[in-house]
């Protein structure tokens, strides 16, 4: 068998002896990157808040990288099993591993997030384990293989619920991957909103504005729309500034907006900041966000955003128009429209009173919605409810 492995510090598991009586859940990640998306911030996230809520966490994960600031800094016992596929004799004993995990730790529920986890972690803890499984559903399967496409159809009767980032995350699995709709729970991620202040910002366009984007670069984040909109942008506001924060997580498609900036002239106006130690600093700064994105579960970002008051506009995709009240908070576009895009942004910086108000209106609107003991409460609710069943 495989050997799972701690790697947070000890303190970690000495840091959970004094939740011992507590009801054991184990959070499952495909992996722990260099650089963490939306999806591993809010895996880690709720297991740090479980023990607040009634529960004790673990974690574990098939790969992470060597000195990752995630697993230094974790308060919760966070383990490593390394699996290279899942489809082998070495996947067996992995399986085992877990198993007998899950037996010793008195594990209760097991949560996973991603398709190793939902699929192979999954199976591994309804047929080997009498633990609870919850799968936990981040988009709108824009990045899935054929092969996992049809193992979510096959496997559509293991979990005993499905938590999805949105409602039209929770109706893609209804009606794509044929979730049982009783079994399917919309939990909204969430900030804690003890850390931002509402501002009041104002700004003025013809004396220099910065329109921010956040988001690891790659081509479902469609920043080479936003480039094609900004053409049509800066012919009214010579002085405004894109600054797009995130990792380069694809390289070709960075190099084609490289490209792109050069080809349209644009390259006084475009900055990349790559990853950020303080977002919320340079979102203060900002005087609009924009989300181009081609797909979209959730946005981390646009909540972030919200909480600093900034006026939003997004693609109408995936959970966006659910956080994004039209007209009210934002703008909301097609996907892969440049011209739509550009009109959003430009009736912002011709109005900036008004891209205040919406700023505002979202702050509030994100503060009744996205909170995190909101977010929590829908979540240990439904353990509740699973672990009586």
């Amino acid at each position: 068998m495989s050997d799972i492995t701690l790697i947070s510090p000890k303190e970690s598991t000495r840091c959970q002896d004094k939740y011992r009586a507590l009801p054991h859940v184990l959070l499952v990640l495909d992996q722990i990157p260099e650089f963490l998306g939306g999806g591993e911030r809010i895996a880690l996230r709720i297991a740090e808040l479980l023990p607040k809520y009634g529960y004790r966490a673990s974690f574990l994960t098939f790969s992470a990288t060597q000195n990752s600031e995630a697993v230094r800094q974790s308060n919760f016992p966070l383990y490593l099993l390394p699996v290279k596929r899942t489809y082998d004799i070495a996947a067996l004993g992995a399986g085992l591993s877990i198993s007998l995990f899950i037996y010793r730790q008195q594990i209760q529920l097991v949560q996973t997030f991603f398709e190793s986890s939902d699929l192979w972690a999954g199976f591994v803890t309804k047929t080997m384990s009498s633990a609870k499984l919850i799968w936990s559903r981040r988009d709108m399967g824009i990045l899935r293989a054929r092969k996992h496409r049809f193992a979510y159809r096959i496997m559509a009767g293991f979990p005993d619920a499905v938590f999805a980032v949105s409602e039209g995350v929770r109706q893609h699995c209804i009606d794509v991957d044929r979730i049982d709709p009783d079994r399917a729970y919309t939990i909204y991620n969430a900030i804690d909103f003890s850390e931002w202040a509402r501002s009041y910002k104002s700004f003025s366009p013809h004396m220099g504005t910065t329109v921010v984007s956040v988001g690891n670069i790659r081509r479902v984040k469609g920043y080479d729309i936003l480039v094609k909109a900004a053409v049509m942008i800066v012919q009214q506001f010579p002085r405004l500034s894109f600054n797009i924060v995130g990792h380069v997580l694809e390289p070709d498609y960075f190099a084609e907006l490289q490209d792109l900036i050069r080809h349209y002239n644009l390259t006084d106006h475009f900055h990349f900041a790559g990853g950020v130690d303080d977002l919320k600093q340079l979102l203060y700064s900002a005087d609009i966000f924009v989300l181009p994105s081609r797909s979209e579960g959730f946005s981390n970002a646009i909540i972030e955003a919200m909480a600093a008051s900034l006026p939003v506009v997004a693609t109408s995709v995936g959970g966006n128009a659910e956080s994004v009240i039209g007209g009210v908070s934002g703008y909301l576009v097609p996907s892969d429209d440049p011209e739509a895009l550009a009109s959003a942004i430009l009736a912002l910086l011709s109005n900036p009173e008004k891209a205040k108000a919406m700023g505002l209106a979202g702050h509030e609107y994100a503060l009744e919605h996205f909170t995190i003991d909101a977010m929590m409460t829908r979540i240990v609710g439904t353990y509740n409810k699973l672990l009586t069943i």
